[in-house]
């Protein structure tokens, strides 16, 4: 009988030390991972990887912020570490309210082993790949290839990840909170509004290509791309607007239909003026956002987000005007969130997405190559070079649905990818913007001071002071920026507003003119960290290169510049305005 006591009393002893172990020890660290230093074998039973474990506060991977990274609102932690997919932390997507199902985006488990593959490059004798513009009549035969490669993945099973129910998932997976970065499962992944924009979408087309060009038995195909930079092809192909092809979406904007002229200015209503002056137009935008506002990496790419920060610190030009815009004008603003492509989550459901990103993609390229303006005092353009951009990673699932995963280097270089852009030009490097020639310079000395933050409910004009140290060109490589900080969006709101520069009178500035400097444009987010009813605002931040404006303006030597915000569409608060002196 005494024998029997021990036993028990020994086995309640070490079930009572199991359970403190899993209290004090597993528990914590499956809610945070980092907060501990385990041994891998440890975390072996964890079931985690530990190459996977973002640690936010490790010393030996910090690394330095290039520029200015977002504002103190993005950090949750202090990063150091490259942002890193894994399966195993994707879950229900944060959807706004009224969502068109599917409401699950997550790609499906692997079933091969490995379970995970690493990026291989194509075959370097393999032919170059020519993705063509969908207006050009030689592209025609593309076109047909990417109707029927876009019939045959959907007439795939929604399991296959290669089908289009789950091609379009990946969006969403990657925009709506549903993957979480690994090891810190309170931190949605996002990979808009910040320097994973270009590479994720680039890597995303990539697989999507392969995939239709496999299905197509077809290793030449490429996806076309739909060039609304350039005169010839700003309306929506032709092809998108047949009712019978699988290129066609009925949730579309039915006004906006071919020939109608694209407006890479619109908000909600239609411009009253002819298609060579909304042409015109467009290529002023393009000039400011392609030549003005993107001299350095941060400011053409997006800021800085590395593991362990919010998500959306800053999206760079191209992004957040340009290819922003064109979802708005695409989507069908009579659905609750502009679906399809007026929505993050939605967008990629309709196939016009890939010719559009390969459109964005392509601008990648010419910012790259330096046809985009630079030159002179202007320095050169180059992409980031910091490990943690570099290293970030995304899964895919490739044309023989094997899962892989992809870094930011890999996706630097086309010609090791295989293809290369067809030709357009760049009419918008002549398409300077003029000044107003009638704005009064006395508004100007008149300012009430502004006190923020400010909720954005009307025109605010501020004088922000220039600081410049020592001469005025005391770094040849310098770039004045004006930073539009602490910017609070309602996430369930598109959200706009522009930005003007010693133009108090901004009633007679036209959108095309030097004085508008640029323009804030969010889509509706989903809730990502709210509570269930409620609807997160997107904090995020916006620059404006500032040295050629104030040049054009004959305002390179004042002390101080006017800065009016003006609201366009949705709630905003704006925390501040500064302007600061970047190299990078």
């Amino acid at each position: 009988m005494a024998g029997s006591n021990g036993a028990l009393l020994a086995f309640r002893i070490l079930l009572c030390c199991a359970l403190a172990f899993t209290v004090t020890v597993l528990l914590p660290l499956a809610l945070r991972t980092c907060a501990y230093s385990l041994s891998k074998t440890i975390l072996a039973a964890t079931g985690l990887d530990p190459q996977l474990i973002s640690c936010a506060g490790d010393p030996a991977t910090k690394a330095p912020l290039s520029g200015y990274g977002g504002d103190a609102g993005n950090k949750a932690g202090s990063g150091g570490r490259p942002i890193v997919t894994d399966l195993r932390w994707c879950g229900e997507p944060s959807l706004p309210p009224h969502a068109l199902s599917p409401f699950h985006c997550c790609p499906p488990a692997p079933v091969s082993e490995p379970a995970v593959i690493n990026f291989t490059f194509p075959d370097p004798a393999a032919p170059l790949r020519t993705r063509r513009p969908a207006h050009d009549a030689g592209a025609a035969g593309d076109m047909a290839k990417l109707a029927r490669a876009v019939a045959l993945m959907k007439a795939l099973p929604a399991s296959d990840p290669r089908s289009f129910y789950q091609q379009a998932n990946i969006h969403c997976a990657y925009c709506a909170g549903a993957h979480r970065q690994a090891g810190r499962p309170e931190l949605p992944l996002q990979i808009h509004a910040s320097w994973l924009f270009f590479p994720f979408h680039r890597a995303y087309l990539h697989f999507f290509e392969r995939i239709a060009a496999r299905l197509l038995g077809d290793p030449g195909f490429a996806v076309p791309f739909w060039s609304w930079d350039v005169p010839e092809g700003m309306r929506v192909p032709q092809e998108f607007a047949d009712e019978v092809s699988p290129l066609h979406d009925p949730s579309r904007n039915p006004r906006h239909a071919p020939p109608r002229v694209v407006d890479l200015d619109f908000s909600y209503a239609e411009k009253n003026c002819t298609d060579e002056q909304q042409i015109q137009l467009n290529l002023r935008i393009m000039y400011k956002q392609m030549v003005t506002n993107a001299p350095l990496p941060s400011l053409f790419h997006g800021q800085p987000y590395r593991a362990g920060d919010r998500g959306m610190p800053g999206a760079g030009t191209v992004e957040l005007w340009l290819h922003n815009i064109v979802h708005r004008w695409t989507g069908d603003l009579s659905r609750p969130n502009h679906e399809d492509m007026g929505a993050y989550y939605s967008s990629a459901r309709d196939p016009i997405f890939y010719p559009h990103h390969a459109n964005s993609d392509r601008l990648w390229e010419v910012w790259r190559r330096d046809d985009a303006g630079a030159g002179g005092d202007r320095p050169r353009h180059a992409d980031f070079t910091e490990p943690d951009w570099l290293d970030s990673s995304f899964l895919f699932y490739d044309e023989e649905a094997r899962l892989v995963r992809v870094t930011v280097r890999d996706m630097l270089d086309i010609g090791k990818l295989r293809y290369t852009y067809a030709e357009v030009g760049t009419p918008w490097l002549g398409a300077r913007p003029p000044v107003n020639p009638d704005l009064s310079r006395r508004s100007r000395q008149h300012l009430k001071p502004v006190r923020f933050p400010v909720s954005l409910d009307a025109a605010v004009s501020a004088a922000v002071t220039r600081t410049r140290p020592g001469n005025t060109r005391s770094r040849r490589h310098e770039v004045e920026v004006l930073v539009v900080e602490g910017i609070e969006a309602h996430g369930g709101d598109f959200v706009r507003f522009d930005v003007y520069v010693n133009a108090v009178e901004h009633e007679k500035v036209s959108p095309g003119a030097r004085e508008m400097a640029g323009s804030f444009v969010s889509l509706k987010q989903p809730r990502m960290e709210a509570a269930v009813g409620e609807v997160a605002s997107v904090q995020t931040s916006m620059r404006v290169a500032l040295d050629e404006l104030l040049e054009d303006l004959g305002a390179d030597g004042d002390d101080s510049v006017t800065v009016t915000l003006v609201p366009v569409a949705g709630r905003v608060r704006i925390g501040g305005l500064r302007i600061v002196y970047m190299v990078e």
